[in-house]
């Protein structure tokens, strides 16, 4: 079972020796879809509560002064981005926790995402809300495509997605070291010509593609009855894709806007 998510691996689901559904397991005792669809909904609940509040107060603070959005919110935006890695990768390795620091890392990356999305705006007004349609949109239109058939996660399809997203970090990773030295490598890439839009677009499908991917473990964890548990482990994960997804489509409008 191949998927790019970094949250989610071939070991995350066989680790717990996923065992069949039979009369001495009780339903409720047992990961579900439905189970997993409903946390998800309370993780991104909590997450776009926490993101209005960061938002919020960089507005605020944009009026009185203008410029001074992000600034605003700054110590927010680190805190966020700190307590979310944390959480993320205490979750990973000790997936038991789940169901208390999943909620933990939406809420620190809602106060991240706020304060991001303010400085898009102020930046480029109305491109939050074309960002957030085009996640939510992509995300329920793949739901349905997969749900009726239409993309099937076949394993040559899980390999070409899982090298695409492991090139991506790489490249992002490579590019990170080499800023922190004083290089900059690829600027083409994320600039706001042909091949930056180009290469953006392409980032774009490939986190799209990721939650097919993601669909099609949790389903399969389902279907093999992994513990309760699981359903907060597999919202978390769903929320990592989803939070990718929205951050590379707020990239690709801005430097569509750019392009004006």
């Amino acid at each position: 079972m191949r998927t790019g998510n970094p949250a989610l691996n071939a070991n995350t689901f066989e680790s717990f020796g996923a065992y069949r559904r039979d009369a001495a397991v009780a339903p409720t005792g047992a990961m579900t879809i439905l189970g997993t669809v409903h946390k998800t909904l309370f993780l991104l609940a909590l997450a776009i509560g926490a993101a209005c509040f960061t938002w919020s107060r960089a507005t605020l603070m944009a009026e009185a002064a203008p410029g001074a959005a992000v600034g605003s919110v700054a110590g927010w935006v680190v805190g966020g981005a700190l307590v979310a890695l944390v959480a993320g990768f205490v979750i990973c390795f000790k997936h038991t926790w789940a169901p208390i620091l999943a909620p933990v890392y939406a809420i620190a990356e809602g106060l991240l995402l706020g304060g991001i999305s303010a400085g898009f705006e102020a930046q480029y007004p109305g491109i939050v809300v074309q960002a957030v349609g085009c996640t939510f949109g992509t995300l329920c239109c793949l739901l349905l495509a997969y749900q009726s058939g239409m993309i099937r996660a076949t394993e040559n399809f899980k390999l070409g997605i899982v090298a695409a997203t492991g090139g991506i970090a790489l490249l992002y990773l490579v590019t990170f070291l080499a800023g922190l030295f004083g290089f900059s490598l690829f600027s083409s890439l994320y600039g706001s010509g042909l091949v930056g839009v180009g290469f953006s677009v392409v980032v774009v499908a490939i986190a799209a593609l990721n939650l097919v991917l993601d669909f099609d473990f949790i389903e399969q964890a389902a279907e093999r009855g992994a513990p309760k548990y699981l359903e907060w482990y597999g919202a978390f994960a769903l929320m990592v894709t989803l939070v990718w997804l929205y951050l590379e489509i707020l990239r690709l409008l801005a430097k569509l806007n750019d392009r004006r």
